[in-house]
């Protein structure tokens, strides 16, 4: 099988962390995690030296012929906000994106993808300090400025710096299955984010107290027993809260509501056990939590699009290649 291609695009006064995100997800070998050899190329309009916004120099190795074949296509990040783009760039971008290409904002990346042209009547995100200047600029562009990133087929935006890392989690996520994103988490020591094509709110830090630690407990405990019947007035309990108190705390903390939250607790274990074992539709939903098939199927119907047979048949192959690798 062909290696999955990806192309940075870096630039001369780019981030060196910015550039180190889709360099830690996609250019090491992943193989033992039950992901793909890529083919993961850095790119600029012109190959040769740059220097980055830390002093660093880099050399480039490719030009932006790297991007003709390139499956997907991340711009880490961008300066001269309102600039159009260089026009070798602004067509190389404009072809990919026609024959297919998953196109990539990180950060300040979505500027570039909106000077492209390609945002247009689109939803994206962006740096949170950075939204009204791409809503003037932009002003056909949906913008949210909450989440960490914004899947919108075939175009991928991300908030900025860390919530690039949540964002190429979740194309792996959406590429090759839940288990080989969390594998792959837990190697670069982050956290597994909420499922994609939800709000993926930014879960702001919970102050430090009595309160907060039996909060946090009492989640973990739902984490531990998905399976388990978890209404909001027990767990509002097992954290020492009123339902009213826990409801408004939850929603500042986390982002969105609890039965949500649990609702995507659940489906990201049945991805997990739909991919791993061959337990029957039946026994994966009741370890889930959901109850029944039914229950199962149309959880899976209402946010992944998709059956869970058919999310099994797509990827529960690819873990068995993936422990077989990291078995061998």
């Amino acid at each position: 099988m062909t290696a999955p291609i990806i192309a940075a695009l870096a630039f001369d006064g780019i981030s060196p962390f910015h550039l180190s995100v889709p360099c830690l997800v996609f250019g090491a070998d992943r193989t033992r995690l039950g992901l793909p050899r890529f083919d993961f190329r850095v790119c600029g309009v012109e190959q040769g030296m740059i220097r980055t916004d830390a002093g660093l120099s880099i050399l480039v190795p490719h030009d932006l012929s790297a991007l003709d074949d390139a499956d997907i296509i991340i711009i880490p990040s961008w300066k001269d906000l309102g600039a159009p783009l260089a026009k070798p760039l602004d067509e190389a971008l404009g072809r990919a994106h026609r024959r297919g290409a998953l196109i990539v904002g990180l950060c300040l990346g979505t500027f570039a993808i909106a000077a492209a042209g390609l945002l247009s009547g689109r939803n994206a995100t962006t740096h949170w300090a950075y939204t009204d200047q791409l809503r003037a600029l932009h002003p056909d562009i949906s913008i949210d400025a909450d989440v960490l990133y914004v899947d919108d087929g075939d175009i991928v935006t991300s908030a900025g710096v860390a919530a690039g890392l949540d964002c190429c989690l979740h194309i792996v996520r959406a590429r090759y299955g839940a288990e080989a994103a969390l594998r792959l988490a837990r190697h670069i020591v982050l956290s597994p984010h909420r499922q994609g094509g939800q709000a993926q709110f930014i879960e702001r830090p919970v102050a430090k107290s009595a309160d907060a630690d039996r909060f946090s407990q009492a989640l973990d405990a739902v984490r531990a027993t998905l399976g388990e019947t978890h209404s909001l007035d027990s767990v509002a309990d097992a954290a020492g809260l009123t339902r009213r108190t826990f409801t408004r705390r939850f929603q500042k903390s986390i982002g969105t509501s609890f039965g949500d939250w649990l609702t995507s607790r659940r489906i990201e274990l049945a991805q997990r056990l739909l991919e791993a074992t061959e337990k029957s539709m039946d026994i994966v939903a009741f370890e889930a939590g959901f109850g029944s098939a039914t229950s199962l199927r149309q959880h899976f119907a209402a946010r992944l699009r998709t059956s869970p047979a058919q999310y099994r048949r797509e990827f529960s192959r690819r873990v068995d290649q993936g422990e077989r690798t990291a078995h061998a």
